[in-house]
């Protein structure tokens, strides 16, 4: 919201289907809380609602994924529903997963067809719902697209990821029209603004899959030739700032980041922890926080959020667990003894702020700007600068000014 703020833009803010949905998600918000969640926030951060666009990635019966089809499409029904009620105007429509019983091409794919049906489906529902009335001021916009990159990152190491086809996008593109055709929503159609695509784009717990120009020159070149479609590419955390900017150029025009963000975050809380122990360890009225031992301790205690994505010896786990790509730390953030772990941290050197040559050490392009008065020497701007270091690539890339 700050770099909102500074670039005067847009922002815009979404929430995963197994993240919230209408019995809470693991977040434990509905859609409706989540809205709340973010309002709140927009208003202590005097950000303009208006300003603020809220996206729903994954709708569909992606949760379900081991029930048959009839429950789980009637679960992601009420899902989409809960999200454009709530105000949510960004719809990605992923209906790419096989269901229980289903029917699968010979590559163990659903097929297209069943795909395109689902989708119209679920569409007709966020029409419906928004014709209803919702907090909505305008109809939702849609996304559409069938080759979809895992969510969070990939489970193991990559070396090659395969860029889809041309003969893919055209085949989701065609078998959705009529779809939504067949349904009688010739109007949403028309608000039908991207496709999800897998660009070549990936990262995992130690390796990154950098953006590649003339990989993918097909696929963009086909996209200029369609309706009125950009891309919109999953999994773009870590890339290179000049590669964010040339995948935009390339009209994969909706980039995608969210571990990377909190990633950012916690590398600057572990920044904040060494400084901590460097300057109060021997200061008899100071009590450390910790927090580094307090997460991994939440984490061991807690496994099922980042044991089935890191493998290996114990060793090559506990560093996984503290330093991955794939950041599924950021599960553990909420967990009341970290948070009184990290409300500890940031007291403490709220309370006696360390000397700038120790702030050099741990962050080195926040010292300067402290030393320029651009900064406070300040553990919660620290670790907000941190963060916006990353934001401001993705500000560049799609345009604004990025300062």
């Amino acid at each position: 919201m700050l770099q909102a703020r500074q670039d005067n833009s847009i922002l815009l803010i979404e929430s995963t289907s197994n993240q919230v949905d209408q019995f809470g998600g693991y977040s434990g918000m509905t859609p409706a809380d989540f809205v709340l969640f973010v309002r709140n926030i927009a208003e202590r951060m005097q950000l303009p609602w208006s300003r603020v666009l809220l996206g729903g990635d994954h709708l569909g019966p992606n949760v379900w994924q081991d029930e048959a089809a009839e429950p789980a499409m009637q679960k992601a029904i009420e899902q989409i529903r809960a999200y454009v009620a709530a105000g949510y105007s960004k719809i990605h429509l992923d209906t790419s997963m096989c269901l229980r019983h289903d029917p699968v091409t010979p590559s163990g794919n659903i097929a297209a067809e069943l795909a395109a049906e689902r989708a119209a489906d679920l569409c007709a529902v966020a029409e419906k719902t928004f014709t209803a009335g919702t907090k909505l001021s305008a109809a939702p916009v849609y996304v559409i697209g069938t080759d979809v990159p895992v969510p969070g990152g990939a489970q193991h190491n990559i070396t090659h990821i395969e860029i889809t086809s041309v003969k893919l996008v055209r085949q989701t593109i065609e078998l959705t029209r009529s779809a939504f055709f067949d349904h009688g929503l010739q109007e949403a159609w028309n608000r039908v603004v991207a496709v999800v695509v897998q660009p070549g784009v990936e990262f995992s717990d130690t390796t990154v899959q950098d953006y590649d120009h003339q990989a993918a020159v097909k696929l963009s070149k086909f996209i200029s030739t369609t309706e009125s479609f950009v891309y919109e590419a999953h999994s773009t955390d870590f890339q290179l700032p000049s590669a964010l900017i040339e995948m935009v150029s390339d009209h994969f025009a909706i980039l995608k980041v969210g571990p990377w963000l909190t990633f950012a975050f916690r590398e600057a809380v572990f920044g904040l922890a060494h400084m901590e122990d460097e300057y109060l360890r021997n200061k008899k009225t100071a009590t450390l926080s910790c927090i580094k031992g307090i997460l991994d301790q939440a984490m061991l205690n807690k496994p099922k959020y980042w044991q089935k994505h890191y493998s290996g010896d114990k060793n090559k786990q506990a560093l996984a667990r503290a330093y991955s790509y794939s950041d599924r730390v950021r599960y553990y953030w909420p967990e009341q003894p970290v948070q009184e772990s990290l409300r500890r941290l940031i007291n403490n050197l709220k309370k006696d702020p360390p000397p700038l040559n120790l702030v050099s050490q741990y962050f080195p392009d926040q010292y300067w700007k402290i030393r320029e008065q651009l900064l406070e020497n300040d553990p919660v701007q620290l670790i907000y600068d941190c963060i916006q270091q990353v934001l401001k690539y993705y500000s560049r890339a799609a345009g604004m000014s990025g300062k």
